[in-house]
């Protein structure tokens, strides 16, 4: 994999994104995504979380959206408000909210169907598509059965493993956990963790649920209100009073406190 110019393979700096030339969704939101590294941004719904994933994945314009001040850069290329197919063949690869998949064709056709933009040597791509079922066994068992038909966590499972077909550069997850039984939660980002270190993806990870994501990403932004509130090291952020207190609803004693609790609690963010 190749970094960009500045040595991150992503940056996004200090963007503003409107939709219809009215509605200002993000201020001033920079990040930056290092070679071989996970990253998660997390916040609450509606934080700004997916239109940032849009900005960078050139996913706005069919919403009416653009970025209206600063840039996106990847891999030394300037992708502000370009469309998704030049994200997609610069290698910045996105698997949406919601496990789209192709309901009326097989387990194995929706995996295949990722290796359609490659160019590159028949062989490697075989390679690649056996490894897939390396990563997910549990879709070895079920390859002639129709997507539309698989669990929620096995249609996760064939979106990641269709978007990892591509051979991105950059793998972006939005909401991989989004509806799905802890254990099946646990799986998932278990098999995103081994991705990156066997593969030595570079991944980009939305989610709510900061605990799981904090758990195996390296680094860590956390959005609120369309900004960017606090970053760092995601053990560290782990330590964080209120990332505890409001992310993942733990008290100083230990205990958890119910969502109406946080909501109501007094005391503003150190950030705020």
């Amino acid at each position: 994999m190749e970094k960009g110019s500045n040595g991150s393979l992503l940056e996004v700096n200090n963007i503003e994104v409107v939709y219809n030339d009215i509605i200002q969704v993000l201020r001033g939101v920079s990040l930056k995504v290092e070679t071989g590294s996970i990253v998660a941004l997390l916040g609450t719904n509606g934080a700004g979380k997916t239109t940032t994933l849009r900005a960078i994945s050139g996913l706005l314009k069919p919403e009416n959206g653009f970025v209206r001040e600063g840039y996106v850069r990847f891999n030394g290329h300037d992708i502000t408000n370009s469309l998704g197919t030049q994200a997609v063949g610069l290698g910045a690869v996105l698997v949406p909210e919601g496990r789209r998949v192709f309901k009326h064709l097989t387990v194995d056709e929706n995996i295949r169907v990722g290796s359609i933009i490659r160019r590159d040597a028949a062989r490697r791509i075989r390679d690649d598509h056996a490894l897939m079922y390396d990563h997910f066994p549990r879709l070895r068992h079920i390859s002639n059965r129709l997507a539309g038909y698989c669990s929620g966590g096995e249609q996760q499972m064939i979106a990641i493993a269709r978007a990892l077909m591509a051979g991105p550069r950059m793998l972006m997850l939005d909401e991989p956990s989004l509806g799905l039984a802890p254990l099946l939660v646990s799986e998932i980002f278990s098999n995103i963790e081994k991705i990156n270190r066997e593969l030595n993806a570079t991944i980009l990870v939305v989610e709510q649920n900061a605990k799981i994501a904090l758990g195996i990403s390296h680094y860590a932004y956390i959005m609120e209100s369309g900004k960017i509130v606090l970053e760092g090291e995601s053990r560290e952020l782990q330590e964080n009073p209120d990332v505890k207190e409001f992310y993942m609803g733990l008290t100083q004693g230990g205990g958890r406190k119910s969502f109406k609790q946080v909501k109501s609690y007094k005391r503003r963010k150190r950030w705020m």
